[in-house]
């Protein structure tokens, strides 16, 4: 039997994991994949508690490079997390995985308001935990929020999920020749502007030493093989 290496951790889900191959929105077959994985994770008895993004659907930075209001463009991406979350939690629910999402902008009738005592208490039950709408503050990313989450409900590591195995040197879509760290320092990835996540984020990690593992979603088992232990991906401590 797999023998996870974690008890509690926190997956970074970005917005662009639920298209699949769509070049917008949301794809059902995507979610099904990711939910399927989860259903795995869950059955490890590892605390499972997931902050999402939205930028499948709006980017609040886009919109505001675009002349739009920085804040009022945030507040819109933080409302596009709250679709993917109610999506992801629909897909664990039918496979028969108990979810609560939580949002940082209270909408009562369809999530709870984010409580932390009440996050962790979810988590200890055997619940997956969805974070939406950020931090519910603009000007901050779900990166950030991720960080902030994490340390919030005592997570063991963060694990981000991406479209590629690890961190590189430079993006291995396009270039083929980019290479692939299994190890960095938190201090390498903010002088050297890694986009493993924004340097709020990392900074976060850095001082109350929290680990972020950055791996391949794609690749089916990948969540299940990183909790276990297996050396896949980037890992940034």
């Amino acid at each position: 039997m797999d023998r996870p290496k974690y008890e509690r951790i926190l997956l970074k889900l970005s917005g662009e994991a639920f298209m699949g191959d769509r070049d917008y929105g949301i794809d059902p077959e995507t979610v099904n994949s990711i939910a399927d994985q989860l259903r795995e994770v869950h059955e490890l008895g590892v605390q499972t508690a997931i902050v999402v993004g939205g930028g499948n659907i709006f980017r609040g930075m886009a919109a505001s490079a675009r002349g739009m209001d920085r804040a009022t463009a945030d507040y819109m991406g933080m409302l596009a997390t709250v679709l993917n979350a109610l999506a992801l939690q629909d897909a664990l629910e039918k496979r028969g995985v108990y979810t609560r999402v939580q949002t940082a902008i209270e909408m009562q009738s369809v999530a709870e308001p984010y409580i932390r005592r009440r996050a962790i208490r979810h988590l200890e039950k055997g619940r997956v935990v969805i974070f939406a709408a950020g931090t519910g503050n603009p000007y901050f990313t779900t990166d950030t929020t991720a960080a902030l989450r994490a340390l919030e409900i005592h997570a063991e590591a963060i694990i981000k999920a991406t479209r590629v195995d690890g961190v590189y040197d430079s993006d291995p879509l396009e270039n083929p020749d980019a290479v692939m760290y299994s190890s960095l320092e938190y201090i390498e990835v903010i002088s050297r502007g890694l986009k493993v996540m924004d340097s709020t984020a990392v900074s976060l990690c850095m001082d109350n030493r929290l680990p972020i593992i950055v791996f391949n979603l794609t690749v089916p088992g990948n969540i299940k093989r990183v909790l276990c232990g297996e050396r896949i991906g980037t890992v940034v401590c």
